[in-house]
């Protein structure tokens, strides 16, 4: 009875090597459709929070229904790159809790398919999707970033800036502001400043080497060359520094600067190394870069720290239950890549430090986990 049954079990192992590849691709298929869903409604939801939150600036300026709705529209790419990594633990817990209820788990398993083969077909997933990814950091969501600002910074403003390929325009209070190029996120270089009066003549012309700007909408010039109309001829006058209130909003002068994520990841890359190279602060911009290199990292640790779930006792956990964990690991691993990335800037800590532990930590614990379930 013994050689008969281990005969048996080595046929069905031998016919599951056979079959094993579309087996593979049947765990991965409805990995993928899970995470697929999970990703929209995560969207959707979000979205829906981010609707609601435009709404209270409808009737501001020009700013209507429609704008606040294409304004989600436009920005709902990067609400889907950032619930990506919680869509793929919720997808790998609802598409293997599946299998597991309907007791397909337990007959690829029977075929000589190990978990640690079930989950692996999973990860390969991540190739395509982190691909995927890419392109839509790289092509997509800048573009729409940048077109959803400028739309709502111009509904709500009775004047808009006007980004060209090299320098930077905007206009209001008859004055003209040219800057020409952004050290960093709050410094400018090259600034020209005209004054018109109400005749539409030229009354007082500022040229500035660099300026600070300030949260309180001022901005604090330095290298200043002032021109102004005094009976009919122009005087200048050269002055250390000056302060000079913009007629820029706040909301606009964000559109000055180059916030870190709307750029593509192969311009953040280029701009990190530019400011390094030339030893200036980059913080915020390698924050933001290693925080993009961790998704992937980020993501794999989901599918892993979803295997002892799924695998491991009580096995007869309900899919509310096992949503409810996945929603609980996923909060807890948000919280935690947010604290750390304040944590850099506090402790002085390097980056890509603060970015890659939480992943690394997870997938730690999770490989611990699925050790223990299985002593």
């Amino acid at each position: 009875m013994t050689a008969t049954f281990a005969s048996t079990a080595a046929r069905l192992r031998s016919v599951g090597s056979r079959i094993l590849p579309p087996l593979e691709r049947y765990i991965a298929t409805a990995a993928l459709r899970a995470f697929a869903l999970v990703a929209a409604a995560l969207t959707a939801l979000f979205s829906l929070l981010e609707f609601v939150e435009q709404l209270a600036s409808v009737g501001e300026g020009h700013y209507r229904l429609t704008d606040a709705l294409t304004y989600v529209l436009l920005t709902a790419p990067a609400r889907l790159l950032q619930v990506t990594p919680v869509s793929i633990l919720l997808g790998c817990l609802l598409a293997l809790g599946a299998l597991g209820r309907n007791s397909e788990l337990t007959a690829l398993k029977s075929l000589g398919i190990s978990e640690r083969r079930i989950v692996g077909s999973i990860l390969k997933l991540l190739v395509p999707i982190v691909i995927a990814l890419f392109l839509l950091a790289e092509f997509v969501i800048p573009p729409a970033q940048h077109l959803a600002q400028t739309e709502r910074t111009a509904a709500l403003s009775a004047s808009s800036p006007v980004r060209g390929d090299n320098s930077f325009w905007a206009q209001g209070a008859n004055q003209y502001l040219n800057v020409q190029r952004f050290a960093s996120i709050d410094e400018a270089e090259d600034i020209d400043i005209y004054a018109f009066g109400t005749d539409g003549s030229l009354e007082n012309f500022i040229h500035a080497d660099r300026a600070a700007i300030r949260r309180d909408g001022t901005w604090l010039l330095t290298g200043v060359m002032r021109k102004w109309l005094e009976s009919s001829e122009f005087q200048t006058e050269r002055l250390d520094s000056l302060s000079w209130h913009s007629f820029i909003a706040p909301q606009q002068v964000e559109l000055l600067k180059l916030p870190p994520e709307t750029m593509p990841p192969v311009a953040l890359f280029r701009y990190v190394y530019d400011l390094q190279q030339r030893h200036q602060q980059a913080i915020r911009y390698e924050q933001e870069l290693w925080r993009r290199v961790s998704i992937p990292l980020s993501m794999v640790a989901m599918i892993l720290i979803a295997a002892p779930f799924v695998f491991g006792p009580p096995r007869g956990q309900s899919t509310g239950q096992q949503m409810t964990i996945g929603a609980i690991v996923g909060i807890v691993f948000s919280l935690t890549q947010q604290i750390a990335g304040h944590l850099d800037v506090l402790l002085d800590l390097d980056p890509a430090a603060t970015a890659l532990a939480p992943s690394l930590l997870l997938m730690g614990l999770a490989i611990y986990l699925f050790r223990r379930v299985h002593r």
